[in-house]
């Protein structure tokens, strides 16, 4: 079953309904907005995998939703099929320039929109776009990102790891495992939009491990926010027995017993200003550095 999560944006409640009854019942995660103000606002809390989005909306159409998404640094990434009414060639045009990655007119066939999903997400996947379980940019984005930061003098880079996931995997699961890592990239979407710009990144470089880039101005606030604020909502994920241990007991490789912290953000940061860069690797390599001498 997928665990992808799907955005859709229809103003038509019967058309909304029936599309969020079909693809809940293909295992997709279902959001659904009938505005477009509402449908830019979901998609900077739960960043989706793929949105799926009609152009005649009741405030701002399907065209400038997909523009302010493309412009937004958090959300350019994001697949978008338009499915409308309009069949007209300048309106595909118009939807294809925009960064529309299909398009699909009413009336459709359900089964062929399904397998448009399906081939736009797998195309993601395969180009290293973005990250299956939290939806955030991953491989080839991250690294064109960093490209375009590498020669400006205004940025921050945070590298956070989650110290003693693969131990709470390991006892609790990957099911609980990834809920660990969507519930962190929702807190980073949270606390960069109270507390960076629009135009900050956030990216998932894999397995237990993110990168926030902002401005040497927010960059400090913006980690100390995330250090507290994981650390409190971490808590919910264990047990109450571990809880109130505040570790977890549990069986190393040689058999014996080990009790292991329960998990914390560490938090490395470098900016412009601090070396000079020749190329990403440097970028990278500096700030997995910081990271540890954080710890």
């Amino acid at each position: 079953m997928s665990k992808h999560r799907l955005l859709i944006v229809e103003d038509d409640s019967d058309t909304s309904n029936m599309l969020r009854v079909y693809f809940a019942g293909q295992g997709y995660q279902v959001l659904v907005a009938s505005r477009g103000s509402v449908a830019l606002e979901k998609t900077r809390q739960n960043l989706p995998h793929l949105i799926i989005l009609d152009i005649m909306l009741p405030d701002i159409d399907g065209y400038e939703v997909c523009r302010k998404l493309r412009m937004n640094t958090r959300t350019g990434h994001i697949p978008v099929i338009f499915l409308t009414q309009k069949n007209e060639r300048g309106d595909r045009l118009q939807a294809l320039e925009l960064g529309a990655d299909d398009y699909i007119t009413k009336p459709f066939d359900i089964e062929e929109l399904k397998l448009r999903v399906q081939n736009v997400i797998a195309r993601a996947e395969r180009e290293r776009l973005t990250d299956l379980r939290t939806g955030l940019p991953s491989g080839h984005l991250i690294e064109d990102h960093l490209r375009r930061i590498m020669h400006s003098d205004d940025w921050a880079l945070m590298d956070i790891r989650i110290n003693h996931y693969q131990s709470f995997k390991e006892k609790y699961g990957f099911v609980a495992a990834d809920d660990v890592l969507r519930l962190t990239a929702a807190l980073l979407n949270e606390v960069i939009d109270e507390r960076g710009t629009p135009d900050d990144f956030i990216g998932h470089a894999g397995g237990d491990n993110f990168i926030v880039i902002s401005t040497k101005e927010s960059v400090l606030e913006i980690r100390d926010e995330v250090k507290a604020r994981f650390g409190e909502e971490i808590l919910v994920h264990y047990s109450s027995i571990d809880r109130e241990q505040g570790y977890m007991a549990m069986m190393n490789d040689s058999g014996e017993h080990e009790n292991v912290p329960l998990m914390n953000s560490a938090i490395g940061v470098i900016s412009a200003t601090d070396y000079q860069f020749a190329d990403i690797r440097e970028i990278t390599e500096r700030a997995v550095e910081a990271r540890r001498l954080s710890s």
